[in-house]
């Protein structure tokens, strides 16, 4: 048997009979194999075979498989993100006995994971030429950029909070970055070239995971950590620490620190 359908986007190239008396109907797609129309078609192909009563028919093939890859991963990506935010969250709310810096420290996650990938999406589709990426990239890049951000966060802010009960979380911003962010940085560069050497890799796969991640780390390590938690010490203050006890504990006035660090540099 052989028909052709080209409105539905599919071409019916041969039919054949089994012993069981199951049939296998065999189909060309007459678009691209990974286009949306093409996942359109499977859809309609589904949808009439399944109208069928007691056909138990099942479509198959590498753009239905592949369009049921990328449901999964859609799926996954809108459970488990949101999941792993969650309780890297009441990690964070637990270590450091606040709800307020939990929840910025968790934000500057999500916005170097969000800068991470726009700018990995930019060199993948303009620079090296890549066609696509795998449905699951997200996924993992989220997972090892959430997972080293947070550990930066605890390492920095947990002596930013010894620091804090020792003086007030102004003094302490100071005093946590310039004790841990060499440490930080220099952490941040090694696992950087660690994760760069996946880009040596022939394949496309590990060279757009290995460039994302060690993108990634460098700009959590270098920026987000550095310079803006840092920054927002500084400015929230001890409200940084609500409800906790330190959210008690008067800020010094920017011109105070202003004037202690003349005075460092000057010697004075």
């Amino acid at each position: 048997m052989k028909y052709s359908d080209e409105p539905d986007g599919y071409r019916c190239d041969r039919w054949q009979p089994t012993a069981s008396a199951w049939a296998y109907l065999q189909g060309t797609l007459t678009t691209p194999p990974d286009s949306a129309a093409a996942y359109a078609t499977i859809d309609r192909a589904r949808a009439q075979v399944h109208a069928v009563p007691g056909a138990h028919a099942l479509v198959g093939g590498d753009t239905a498989v592949s369009l049921d890859v990328n449901r999964a991963s859609a799926h996954d990506n809108k459970l488990l993100l949101p999941l792993i935010l969650a309780v890297v969250l009441v990690i964070l709310a637990i270590l450091l006995r606040a709800l307020v810096a939990p929840l910025i420290l968790t934000a500057t996650v999500v916005l170097s994971f969000a800068a991470a990938l726009g700018v990995s999406a930019f060199f993948f589709n303009h620079v090296f030429g890549f066609g696509g990426a795998d449905s699951s990239f997200p996924l993992l890049v989220y997972v090892f950029l959430v997972a080293l951000g947070i550990d930066y966060n605890i390492f920095l802010m947990t002596r930013v909070r010894e620091e804090a009960h020792r003086r007030d979380t102004r003094h302490g911003a100071i005093v946590g970055l310039a004790a841990t962010g060499g440490v930080i940085t220099s952490a941040g560069f090694v696992l950087a070239g660690t994760f760069a050497v996946l880009a040596t890799i022939p394949s496309t796969f590990s060279t757009e995971l290995g460039f994302a991640v060690a993108f990634g780390v460098l700009l959590d390590t270098i920026v987000v950590r550095s310079v803006l938690v840092t920054a927002l010490n500084l400015d929230v203050g001890r409200w940084m620490w609500w409800p906790s006890k330190l959210a008690h504990t008067p800020d010094p006035a920017p011109a105070e620190l202003s004037h202690e660090r003349a005075a460092a540099l000057t010697g004075g």
